[in-house]
């Protein structure tokens, strides 16, 4: 009777195929995914077999070396590379073979380079890595991946950034403005120019210098706060300051320093641009001066004429004055002898004539300075200018002063005095008004003049017109006195504003005008100075 045989071998062998079968599907699926992966990727994937012949490569790589795929599947790898590289090539994929290393780079320091099918030579940097995923008859076999790119348009763009590195380190050497460069406050570059601000005759004088070497040990607390503040402040924002450097031969240069830091280094990375502003100081101090001494002039020659107006107002007043009121005497006795005789006509007339010419002489005193100024104040002054100046021009004016007149010298009285004047003259000549007014009074520590009129006003510029000189002189008088002057126009007309200091409180001397040469004493005036005391009555 014949043995029946168990099936279970033969059903464990079935079942030991089927999971091999499933191993290498899921292998073969995994493959796949990576080798869709490798076709999806932007840089060059070339696989190859132990026997160097390329197994697989993705159209980066065909499209880096310009071939179709069917020209490189099964060709030595060495086809890709020049011929005078191959054996180096070889060499370094044996060593690498050899090595316990899974992956090996290859950069461009090593000169590596790539031929392209029609014979063109390009760098390439190369990544090798060992793996197991090639499946021959069932079975893994060694595969070389190697991960290319291609070096030449990062090497254009190198060569490019070292050209304009170059450039901008020439234009920064060549520059006719001293910079400088630190790097934690140590000097790291410095041009031609910042070396001729210097006095240095080589660099090793300046780099490696800390940068407070070169400044003077008075702005050394400054220097340090300006440049913290530029690097605390964005990148490009500039911090400047105006100190003294010294120079190699302990001379000291005054420059202008604006601080920086640089845009896309780090905060320690400061630059400095330095500015020789010494003659520019000089310039400025000596014009400064000029100025100064051009006001002092100014005011001298403006209290010399005011001075020689109130001695020719003093002399009309007086002198001229008694000799006409004499004469008026003398004429009016002459008259009264004459009476009832035909040439009393003619006395008459004359009398009329010495009138006229006793107002006139008034008059011009009066414009040259009106002795109430001295005698009665400038309130007084103004309103008897204001009344006068209504008088002739018609124009209504309107007068507001404080309740009580401050306490002034002779000088601002004089300057508030004419500038009223010149202002109700500018009127007169240019505005076009039919009304103005007048306000004086005291703001806090200041004397505020100001006049308003109702007419066109100021035309734009007016303080800067060729050949006019009365709203100069009027804020040259401000200025002279530490105030300011300001012309305008206001919806209503122009406008004269007038800013003083509160003088101080003055002794009782400096209130008085000074004693002129002219005014002797009684015993040694001019004899006809007898009839003074009655003369006067008559003017």
């Amino acid at each position: 009777m014949n043995e029946i045989k168990s099936p279970r071998p033969l059903r464990k062998k079935r079942l030991g195929n089927v999971k091999a079968c499933d191993s290498l599907s899921s292998r073969l699926d995994q493959v796949d995914a990576n080798r869709s992966a490798v076709h999806a990727a932007c840089e060059g994937i070339i696989s190859v077999n132990a026997k160097q012949q390329i197994v697989m490569v993705n159209p980066a790589a065909l499209q880096m070396f310009s071939y179709a795929e069917a020209q490189v599947i099964g060709q030595d790898l060495q086809r890709l590379i020049p011929p005078e590289q191959r054996a180096h090539h070889a060499e370094m994929v044996r060593a690498f073979l050899v090595s316990d290393q899974s992956e090996q780079a290859i950069t461009d320091q090593d000169g590596l380079l790539g031929l392209r099918a029609n014979g063109d030579v390009f760098p390439i940097s190369l990544i090798l890595s060992k793996s197991h995923s090639m499946v021959e008859r069932g079975q893994a076999k060694p595969l070389f991946t190697a991960l290319v790119r291609d070096l030449s348009v990062e090497q254009g763009l190198r060569s490019e950034l070292a050209g304009i590195k170059n450039q901008f380190r020439r234009l920064f050497e060549l520059a006719p403005v001293a910079m400088l460069i630190t790097e934690e406050e140590i000097i790291v570059f410095a041009n031609r120019s910042c070396l001729g601000l210097l006095g240095a005759k080589s660099l090793d004088q300046v780099i490696g210098k800390p940068v407070y070497h070169l400044i003077h040990s008075d702005s050394h607390a400054v220097m340090n706060q300006q440049i913290k503040r530029a690097v605390g402040v964005a990148a490009g924002s500039l911090c400047t300051m105006t100190e003294k450097v010294t120079r190699m031969d302990g001379s000291h240069r005054l420059v202008e320093i604006a601080i920086a830091t640089m845009p896309g280094l780090e905060k320690s990375t400061v630059q400095m641009v330095l500015s020789d502003v010494t003659l520019q100081e000089q310039e400025s101090l000596e014009l400064q001066q000029s100025r100064h001494e051009l006001r002092r002039l100014s005011a001298s020659l403006i209290d010399t004429r005011e001075e020689e107006r109130r001695r020719i107002a003093r002399e009309l007043h007086d002198e001229l004055g008694q000799r006409l009121s004499a004469l008026k005497m003398d004429l009016s006795e002459v008259g009264a002898e004459l009476h009832g005789r035909a040439s009393q006509t003619r006395v008459v007339s004359m009398l009329d004539m010495l009138d006229a010419t006793m107002a006139s002489v008034r008059h011009i005193a009066a414009d040259l300075r009106p002795l109430m100024l001295d005698d009665l104040g400038l309130y007084a002054a103004i309103e008897w200018l204001a009344r006068e100046f209504e008088r002739r021009m018609g124009l209504k004016v309107t007068v507001r002063l404080g309740h009580d007149e401050p306490q002034m010298d002779p000088r601002t009285s004089t300057a508030l005095y004419r500038m009223v004047q010149e202002s109700l003259t500018n009127v007169a000549r240019h505005a076009h008004a039919t009304a103005v007014e007048i306000d004086l009074g005291v703001e806090g520590k200041e004397l505020v003049l100001t006049v308003q009129d109702n007419g066109v006003g100021f035309a734009a510029k007016a303080l800067r017109k060729e050949g006019s000189f009365g709203l100069l002189g009027m804020r040259e008088r401000a200025l002279l006195l530490e105030g300011q002057m300001q012309a305008d126009n206001t919806l209503f007309g122009g406008r004269i504003r007038v800013r003083l200091p509160l003088p101080r409180q003055l002794p009782r001397s400096q209130l008085q005008m000074p004693t002129m040469p002219w005014e002797q004493a009684p015993e040694e005036q001019p004899a006809f100075a007898a009839n003074a005391d009655a003369s006067k009555e008559m003017l």
